[in-house]
């Protein structure tokens, strides 16, 4: 070489990236599981990182989607009749590789299919979630997993019922409902009555309705953990057909095998449409806190809106807890979190 020198050539790596694991639920009544990872996504890559899309549920509203964006399937339509009897159009999933499908409580009788006038729990049926189940066990289905969550009912699960033993019953069919809490049947009018549109006089009676249908069914769903899910669509279903009640966000994790991909993780985000109390309790907020304090992760939580006290949070250490409620804003925060977080 010139001058006598010796060269060398030294090869160097790229730097490694940030790899962020995005888990979040819907955001209910606004965007899909899949609609508000895609957006923090968006904003992950722009910032530098790299993103792991892992839309998450609990057994409520878009448990659905979060089944078939892991599993792969179809979702099919067909028409049933919404909390207050009129027809609609809702779809069930049947998954890749098994007769099994999943049908969501929220798209028959969900609480967003009423306008803030049309809510009364004491009008309100689950027949059209029944029409659901017995759809997909006619289109072979021969597992059902019902996720509860999401509806504008407190009927115990009668409407349901009635539509599920005119159609012969389950036939065979393995019914399991993914819970998203652990509320029993004889407390759903007190603790759901409210959000669901009920007054005082309207809670108790519905606490009495549902007692008195308690008593009619083939066993007694009183004081049966998740027995109150959906205004008392699990526990009835349990008495009447033997469904197995287990918990939605454990079931689900499972299938997306989280804990594998967060121990590949620097950095979990989830969130969810409103942060209460709650929210810690069996719902996917709670679950993703508690997992990333066994993998020794730090979490970044992202909220339609929050109403809970960032010290009511357990540990691990919060990364960063931020309000965004539209694609824009998520992808805003993702990007930020992205930044604070290059290797």
């Amino acid at each position: 070489m010139p001058g006598g020198g010796t060269g060398m050539l030294v090869a160097t790596m790229p730097a490694r990236r940030s790899r962020i694991l995005v888990a979040p639920d819907s955001f209910k009544g606004t965007l899909s599981a899949v609609e508000v990872a895609s957006a923090l996504a968006e904003g992950i890559e722009a910032g530098g990182a790299e993103a792991d899309i892992c839309p998450l549920a609990d057994g409520g509203e878009g448990t659905t989607d979060a089944f078939l964006a892991a599993r792969g399937g179809s979702a099919f339509q067909v028409q049933v009749h919404d909390p207050l009897g009129r027809p609609i159009g809702a779809s069930f999933g049947l998954l890749d590789g098994d007769a099994e499908a999943i049908v969501d409580t929220a798209a028959a009788s969900g609480h967003a299919l009423l306008s803030p006038r049309e809510r009364d729990p004491l009008r309100a049926s689950t027949a059209g979630t029944g029409e659901l189940i017995a759809a997909a066990i006619e289109a072979g289905a021969k597992r059902v997993l019902l996720a509860a969550g999401g509806s504008a009912t407190v009927d115990g699960g009668h409407g349901a019922i009635e539509v599920l033993e005119a159609a012969g019953g389950l036939r065979g069919t393995e019914l399991v409902v993914l819970c998203d809490v652990r509320t029993t049947f004889e407390d759903a009018a007190a603790v759901f009555g409210p959000q669901k549109g009920a007054d005082a006089d309207a809670v108790r009676v519905l606490a009495e309705r549902l007692d008195a249908y308690a008593a009619t069914l083939p066993a007694d769903p009183r004081g049966v953990p998740m027995g109150g899910c959906a205004g008392g669509l699990s526990g009835g279903l349990w008495a009447a057909f033997g469904a197995e009640l287990v918990p939605g966000a454990e079931r689900i994790f499972e299938l997306v095998d989280f804990d594998l991909r967060l121990a590949r993780a620097d950095l979990a985000v989830t969130g969810e449409g409103r942060l209460d109390e709650q929210s810690l309790e069996g719902k996917v907020v709670g679950e993703v806190l508690r997992r990333c304090a066994e993998h020794h992760r730090e979490l970044a939580i992202v909220v339609g809106e929050n109403a809970l006290e960032p010290e009511r949070l357990p540990s691990p250490p919060l990364h960063s807890l931020d309000e965004a409620g539209d694609p824009a804003a998520l992808a805003d925060v993702g990007r930020r979190i992205a930044a604070g977080t290059s290797a």
